[in-house]
């Protein structure tokens, strides 16, 4: 793990109890580590605004949900943000409980939390028919939460804020994980770099903005990676803000920009027309290996050994016929 300097200042998304907290945690405790201070701000945006500024040396922002996906404030605001980048992450265990203030159970019609909280819970807030009243993080939710409401959030915030424990473990995933990065400015990630050339596992994330655009431009990118041998392990895409049909592609990508495939790789996108710019370079550490567990892909997916109609019926690759004329 990337361990920040002695008397660093890392900014995370507050108050205390939030799973960003607790990742922010991960850093300040690691062996290693001494006299950094954490500093809890009030959004995301206040994070990549004060580590851009200078004000913070670092700053800890949720980027990933295994259930949710990107978190997109927080993967736009690394794309936008001209002097911050990525140096390493860690992984969270999301795990809800939800919670009242105490002898405040009785006619509970509201539950708060972080959308994505939330969105993780969904069968708890259907299954008691409550309103939702989205929270700007699931402690805040937890701190703030009044008579009439539930709040759902990290078991530490009970203890925190005092509150009762109506029902423990709400989350519809058990396992589920949020990915976290540790953010810097891009001059302190920068003299930092030479003491990764050790020969460590790496992996890169990019924004490819291409502007010139028409059929082939995505299969060009990716081409570009595979015949220099670099793996593509992400690959997803954001709008070029206000220009309709006109996207940034966002990849992640296995080895580092110092080394030759990758450089490779980029020189070539460079000479192509294309912007570049490097989100993070992070230590590989395996999270991402493995198969997909058949009960984890989506419903109703098929594969080559399914029957006919069940290929059919999943890919729809064959024409209606309705009395003899393809297509009515």
């Amino acid at each position: 793990m990337t361990t920040p300097d002695a008397g660093s200042r890392l900014a995370y998304l507050g108050p205390d109890g939030t799973f960003t907290h607790e990742a922010a945690l991960r850093w300040a405790q690691a062996p290693g580590a001494h006299g950094i201070g954490l500093e809890a701000v009030r959004t995301v945006a206040e994070v990549y605004d004060g580590v851009e500024s200078g004000a913070f040396t670092h700053g800890v922002v949720a980027i990933e949900s295994s259930v949710e996906g990107y978190v997109v404030p927080s993967l736009d605001a690394i794309v936008s943000a001209e002097n911050v980048v990525a140096v390493d992450e860690t992984f969270v265990e999301i795990a809800f409980d939800a919670f009242a203030r105490p002898g405040a159970t009785e006619q509970v019609t509201q539950v708060t939390s972080h959308p994505h909280g939330l969105a993780q819970c969904q069968s708890f807030v259907t299954g008691r028919d409550l309103l939702a009243v989205p929270a700007a993080s699931n402690a805040a939710a937890c701190r703030d939460v009044q008579a009439g409401q539930l709040a759902l959030g990290p078991r530490i915030c009970g203890e925190l804020y005092g509150l009762q424990t109506v029902a423990r473990g709400v989350e519809d995933f058990h396992g589920a994980r949020t990915r976290f990065l540790l953010v810097t400015s891009r001059d302190v990630a920068a003299r930092a770099r030479p003491a990764a050339l050790d020969g460590d596992a790496w992996r890169t994330m990019l924004a490819i903005t291409p502007h010139a655009t028409g059929p082939g431009v995505l299969a060009r990118i990716t081409q570009a990676f595979g015949a220099l041998g670099v793996n593509l392990s992400s690959l997803i895409t954001r709008p070029v803000k206000a220009l309709e049909g006109r996207y940034v592609f966002i990849v992640t990508i296995d080895g580092a920009p110092w080394d030759t495939g990758v450089r490779g790789v980029l020189e070539g996108l460079l000479a192509a027309g294309d912007s570049l710019k490097t989100l993070g370079v992070l230590p590989a550490r395996g999270e991402l290996d493995g198969t997909v567990d058949a009960h984890r892909v989506p419903s109703g997916s098929v594969r080559v050994d399914a029957s006919d109609a069940v290929l059919d019926r999943g890919l729809l690759w064959s024409p209606a016929v309705t009395d003899g004329v393809v297509g009515s």
